[in-house]
């Protein structure tokens, strides 16, 4: 059974393994293999710890298999910060509930935008297939070297 929900301060152990495993799993061969070496599920608990407030988990069966985070951005528009799903819960429909939930919580008049890293194909072709497109805006970010994120735009009439 599939439940998603606000995230606890206790789910910060079970998001960080969820955090550094999705990198891993991910990531590999599109991110520095050293920088990747150096996360850990410790450090992403911390990570996630600090933003629970605002990121829901997904339980399948009890354990907690994904998390997405969402708010507003610096510039003040809505954001969905990150949508992290272990390999073994992708393909369920899980990350689709889980973006459903979290754009729920952002103000419905404002066009929602997210940042993808170039290369993750799946991600981006998720993203599209829920109706989210690229802008062709980019930003060069340092994962150990040099990559480049790629963000993406729903405009809200695309998902009536």
């Amino acid at each position: 059974m599939l439940t998603i929900r606000q995230m606890l301060p206790k789910d910060a152990k079970a998001t960080g393994y969820v955090h550094d495993t999705s990198w891993q799993e991910t990531y590999s061969g599109l991110v520095d293999s050293a920088f990747l070496s150096r996360t850990s599920p410790e450090r992403s608990k911390e990570l996630t710890l600090r933003c629970c407030d605002r990121t829901l988990v997904a339980q399948l069966d009890g354990e907690i298999v994904g998390f997405s985070c969402y708010g507003m951005s610096t510039s003040g528009q809505a954001e969905i910060f990150g949508l992290y799903l272990l390999k073994k819960a992708q393909g369920l429909g899980i990350g689709r509930k889980m973006l459903d939930a979290a754009i729920q919580k952002l103000p419905s008049d404002a066009p929602i935008f997210l940042w993808v890293l170039e290369g993750n194909d799946r991600a981006i072709g998720f993203y599209e297939h829920y109706g989210f497109r690229l802008n062709g805006i980019r930003q060069e970010i340092t994962l150990g070297t040099p990559n480049t994120e790629l963000r993406m735009t729903l405009e809200r009439q695309e998902r009536l």
